[in-house]
């Protein structure tokens, strides 16, 4: 087939992000995706008629004002929410409401939860900084920092102790710093452990945790934008990247899969397709996962024997289930938790279990148990974007931990079926005609994930944040920093890489700006 300039792998954000920027800078670009939609885990799709879910990820991170100005997201219709959340443990407790005013906010936690809790959430964010620089968080077109350099972001033994903990602690260690009442601040400890661990394969209490939480809590500075919910759905996102890249004129196609990344004498040949056809180009991003690329796609005598081992033991232990809902109506919470039956509080409602108990609920599901009382992410965008469900109707989803992922096959239909049924119940312990709203609904676990979306594991990071695969252990646009990949032409740009995980975009921009700029 006739050649292009560069070829980029993959759809979702990242492919995207890579593809329209480099088709607006003059290089003729076609982007492949196997599936038979453009946006992967950045999707809004309708699974249901007339119900539409945000089927994985669901909030753009805090990411780089640079990216964001130059792929237009800032021009995005957004979602003006008074509240972003509201956390409890279900136990009759005052829930958390994380009001977007700050002022506001500040007040809640003052005269509801206690002014420890303004002290102690003041202290949690003050010690995220330093690891949040340590990181390269908000960093775009730079490389991940060594562990020296890392450690040269701190000022104070204050920010290098973050900076130890980012890299050896654990979340409870951190927690039981800065908020150590394990009753009073049994819903916050729950809503910052679920943070965190939804990212890793660990528990809250396993050494190590605390990368996932400093990651999480990263506040925007003066080089970033906040988190933003979007009308329509995260879709909204990857729907503006694929016109912009069709704008530009660049060609995207849908069921394209690609088997091989074509090398000849150390350089990009080009890809093939499953169909055999071949297509030419001196330039491939692969924006899949990072060890699919380098030990799936690219023969295995192209790149080092170091290299390919090195990328084969990144870990992608997926443990959670997703749930999703069409309702009749709107589910009717029971006292005390009728303030929730205002709209505005249903964007994010946590039912959270205490990192005491998420740590137990981890060991647990290792020997193939489900919790018995799961820590739950519910959410009804529906609420407040009423195009996401017929009229009178609510599209509703759940995200759960922990699900034993490490079960036998025979035994993973059964533990897929009882997990989803407890979700339910304890929803249904909230508002009590949730179960009877339920007109359809599906379970979506890890492996289910990995089918859909190609992440292995159901791995949404492609690469768990746990320190050992962050900073200088997480790959760039040419590989690690210390390890290049060694092909000239071929480039990485998934969340697995440095910039990821999460809908950031960074990954995808760094990979067409280290083409661009080499």
């Amino acid at each position: 087939m006739r050649g292009y300039d560069a070829i980029v792998i993959g759809a979702g954000h990242n492919g995207l992000t890579a593809a329209a920027l480099l088709q607006r800078a003059g290089l003729r670009t076609l982007c492949l995706e196997s599936k038979r939609y453009a946006g992967g885990m950045a999707s809004t799709v309708e699974l249901f008629d007339g119900y539409k879910f945000e089927i994985a990820g669901s909030l753009q991170f805090p990411t780089s004002e640079v990216v964001s100005r130059e792929l237009g997201l800032d021009t995005l219709p957004t979602i003006d929410m008074d509240v972003m959340s509201v956390s409890m443990r279900g136990i009759g407790d005052a829930p958390v409401v994380y009001y977007t005013d700050l002022m506001r906010l500040m007040t809640h936690l003052s005269e509801v939860h206690g002014s420890e809790v303004v002290t102690g959430m003041a202290e949690l964010m003050a010690w995220s900084q330093a690891p949040t620089r340590a990181l390269g968080r908000f960093d775009a077109g730079l490389p991940p920092k060594t562990l020296d350099q890392m450690y040269a972001c701190a000022t104070t033994e204050f920010e290098r102790a973050s900076i130890s903990d980012l890299l050896f602690g654990s979340v409870t260690d951190v927690l039981d710093r800065f908020l150590p009442d394990k009753e009073k601040h049994g819903a916050l400890r729950g809503m910052l452990a679920f943070l965190a661990v939804n990212t890793t394969y660990r528990g809250p209490a396993t050494p190590g945790s605390a990368a996932a939480l400093a990651f999480g809590l990263a506040v925007p500075d003066e080089n970033a934008v906040l988190m933003k919910k979007l009308r329509g759905g995260i879709g909204t996102l990857t729907t503006h990247l694929r016109e912009r890249f069709a704008e530009a004129g660049g060609e995207l196609r849908l069921r394209a899969e690609v088997t091989e990344i074509r090398v000849s004498d150390g350089r990009v040949a080009g890809v093939r397709l499953q169909d055999g056809t071949g297509i030419d180009a001196p330039v491939v991003v692969s924006c899949v996962a990072p060890d699919l690329t380098v030990t799936q796609l690219v023969s295995p005598g192209a790149v080092a024997a170091g290299v390919r081992e090195r990328f084969s033991r990144i870990d992608h232990r997926g443990s959670y289930v997703q749930m999703h809902f069409a309702l009749d109506g709107p589910p009717a919470f029971a006292e005390p938790y009728e303030l929730l039956n205002d709209p505005t509080m249903q964007a994010a409602i946590g039912l959270f279990s205490t990192p005491e108990e998420l740590q137990r609920q981890w060991e647990d599901s290792r020997r193939g148990i489900v919790p018995a009382d799961p820590a739950i992410a519910f959410q009804i965008p529906s609420a407040q974007d009423p195009e996401l469900a017929p009229p009178g109707k609510h599209a509703a989803s759940a995200f759960s931990l922990w699900f034993p992922v490490e079960a036998g096959h025979a035994d993973y239909a059964r533990l897929k079926a009882e997990m989803g049924r407890r979700v339910i119940d304890k929803l249904t312990r909230l508002a009590p005609n949730f179960a009877g709203l339920i007109t359809k609904h599906t379970t979506f676990t890890p492996r289910h994930m990995g089918t859909m979306f190609g992440a292995p594991g159901g791995d949404y990071c492609h690469g768990l944040i746990h320190p050992e695969q962050m900073g200088p252990n997480r790959p760039g646009p040419t590989g690690y920093a210390d390890q290049p990949l060694g092909v000239e032409g071929l480039y990485l740009g998934s969340a697995g890489c440095h910039g990821g995980p999460g809908i950031t975009f960074i990954p995808g921009y760094n990979a067409a700006q280290a083409i661009l700029t080499p």
